[in-house]
């Protein structure tokens, strides 16, 4: 199974009128292909810095990224960055708002839009293609904004706490829907979270990272006896509170998520 990702001896410092404090220090993993990895950490220790250097919207003071071999800032195309909020644009249809990548990357071609009617079809939002954002719910625009991350047919898909913004009950089906989803496309997944649960309901590894300058303090993989389960379905697996305990017991040694 080829890498991907591959994240190597990583740093970086903050840097304020008020003077330098220190971010990340040399943070090294790797994900193979096809790999769920999810990220969690005490609240502010960098786990969303961390996910905007691998997509090159920052670079680190010290080490390298690389995605297939290649300089992660050489591989923006390759990456597909999903965030909190849907930013979907209420003057586009959903349509319009699904294939906005592929016009601002000018890869309109007929290959890529028929792959964006198959997401839609497959997906449930064909019949709402010519409705606004704000007709849809919380759930269907999150996986709108999923959908147009897809239609770029990125290597790597970077989540950044794309649920947060929804309330519990419906992040907890679209964290079903979303799974589904993104196992079908058989996408190599990085999601960084504060929600452990959600970590290990739909990670095969968890990363966590300990309190600033954060190091990798464990990297824990994820087995469960049935390996079908969707996320709700792994919450309620024996395995499950093991897991969760055992991530808690590490995040408060290194601090409080």
């Amino acid at each position: 199974m080829s890498t991907v990702l591959k994240v190597s001896g990583v740093s970086y410092s903050y840097h304020t009128l008020s003077g330098e404090t220190p971010a990340l220090s040399n943070i090294t993993f790797s994900v193979p292909e096809g790999e769920f990895l999810a990220i969690v950490g005490p609240s502010g220790c960098g786990k969303s810095t961390l996910l905007s250097m691998i997509a090159s919207l920052m670079e680190p003071e010290s080490g390298t990224i690389s995605i297939h071999g290649a300089p992660a800032s050489m591989s923006r195309q390759r990456i597909g960055y999903m965030l909190q909020k849907d930013h979907l644009f209420e003057w586009r249809t959903i349509y319009k708002n699904v294939i906005l990548g592929l016009e601002i990357q000018n890869r309109m071609t007929e290959k890529n839009l028929e792959h964006v009617e198959q997401l839609l079809r497959d997906y449930g939002l064909d019949q709402f293609r010519n409705a606004r954002p704000s007709e849809l719910s919380g759930g269907m625009r999150q996986r709108a904004a999923l959908i147009r991350t897809l239609a770029l047919n990125p290597d790597l898909l970077l989540l950044d706490e794309p649920f947060s913004a929804l309330d519990y009950q419906t992040r907890l089906q679209v964290c079903d829907d979303v799974y589904r989803i993104i196992r079908k496309e058989k996408k190599t997944i990085i999601l960084v979270t504060h929600d452990l649960s959600e970590a290990i309901s739909m990670a095969d590894r968890v990363l966590i990272l300990s309190r600033r300058p954060a190091t990798v303090q464990e990297i824990v993989s994820i087995h469960f006896a049935n390996s079908g389960l969707l996320p709700m379905e792994r919450r309620q697996a024996s395995e499950f509170k093991q897991y969760f305990n055992e991530i808690w017991k590490e995040l408060n040694v290194h601090g409080s998520p």
